[in-house]
């Protein structure tokens, strides 16, 4: 029979995720720390602002690149931010929308792109299917931001380099001194880095580093879903500096042949919400992290998360799967970190969830340790 899949998708592995929610489908009021979105509900602030768009009538196509007021408040606080003096902007449909627009304006077949593992699951799949080599670069068992096996791991193939902080899947946010050694290392080879900042509102210990403050040649990418709880009205941007310009000109135009634009009513709501404080909502996760983190760290291998809503949980014996199929059958639902790593020792806890619940998962996982 002839083979009617196209190859491209037959290099993304969805077996990992899909053998966890097989084996959860029976459960029944689960632990549940495998959802990667906030517990709480948009900001009724912001839901009124949607409503009022809507009502209004702000419900046709925007242009591809995104709202004007929108881009604008973005533009400003980029240039205050980072101090590029003329940032391009593009509204996308979500990061993960604005991911799979830079990969496919920056990367060709052969091109190496250099990535921290463990990291968020898109990259990888998004690399292979465009035929470019993922450069895994192992973190473990701190999940700092390796620079030196970076620099020792770039060749001439090498066409970006990829960070996520704070970074899901361990919740481990980069230090200031490891971004400007690691944009010097950029700077010298001449390499586009692609940062992914989805959760840069969520950070515990202090200020979160952004590589864009030591380098030009940066995609920075943002979005709403996470500080917003907007995770279905799929919105972010990417911004970068004059350097880059160009690649956020193709990417544009690939948008207006994929997703066309992100949604326009969203678009307007999400000008209010450059401007709302969510300290009080991202100081209640503060606290969630204390607590998954103390219920845990005396029975487990586990580095405190800096950032995210996430930590990286060295499985005992270093067996990830089978204590994930063991956690599910006693009603907790995690992700075995083979999803996130070219290891399979450690597994993915979201604290996205009640405090109930957070207390209730650390009694039964580590009742299962011991």
């Amino acid at each position: 029979m002839k083979e009617i899949i196209a190859k491209r998708a037959k290099v993304v592995d969805a077996s990992g995720i899909r053998k966890v929610f097989a084996l959860a489908a029976d459960l029944k009021d689960p632990v549940d720390f495998s959802i990667g979105q906030p517990d709480f509900d948009v900001p009724d602030a912001l839901k009124d602002e949607a409503i009022k768009a809507i009502k209004a009538g702000q419900n046709k196509y925007s242009q591809t690149v995104g709202d004007k007021l929108l881009r604008g408040t973005i533009s400003e606080q980029v240039k205050e931010e980072f101090g590029w003096s003329k940032p391009a902007v593009l509204v996308t449909s979500g990061v993960s929308g604005g991911l799979l627009l830079a990969f496919m304006a920056l990367v060709n077949p052969g091109d190496e792109v250099i990535i921290p593992d463990p990291y968020f699951v898109m990259y990888k799949h998004l690399v292979n299917m465009l035929g470019g080599k993922c450069v895994f670069i192992n973190s473990y068992p701190d999940f700092e931001l390796p620079v030196e096996k970076i620099a020792n791991s770039i060749t001439d193939k090498t066409k970006l380099i990829v960070l996520n902080s704070p970074c899901n899947p361990t919740g481990v946010v980069y230090s200031e001194k490891q971004m400007k050694a690691l944009a010097e290392i950029a700077a010298q080879k001449d390499l586009v880095v692609v940062t992914d900042e989805i959760y840069e509102k969520f950070c515990y210990d202090g200020e979160c580093a952004s590589i864009g403050n030591y380098y030009d040649k940066v995609l920075v990418l943002r979005g709403f879903s996470k500080p917003y709880a907007m995770t279905g009205w799929r919105l972010g941007y990417v911004a970068a500096g004059e350097s880059l310009r160009d690649v956020v000109e193709e990417m544009t135009k690939i948008q207006q042949y994929t997703f066309v634009c992100a949604p326009t009513p969203f678009q307007k709501a999400a000008i209010a919400a450059l401007d709302y404080d969510v300290s009080e909502l991202v100081g209640g996760y503060r606290r969630k992290r204390d607590l998954i983190y103390e219920g845990l760290k005396d029975t487990f291998e586990l580095v405190r998360p800096g950032g995210a809503f996430y930590v990286f949980v060295r499985a005992p014996g270093g067996r990830s799967t089978e204590f994930v199929e063991r956690a599910i059958k006693n009603n907790v639902l995690i992700i075995p970190g083979n999803v996130f790593s070219e290891k399979d020792t450690h597994f993915r806890i979201s604290f996205a969830t009640s405090d109930e619940k957070i207390e209730q998962g650390i009694e039964i996982l580590c009742k299962l340790a011991e």
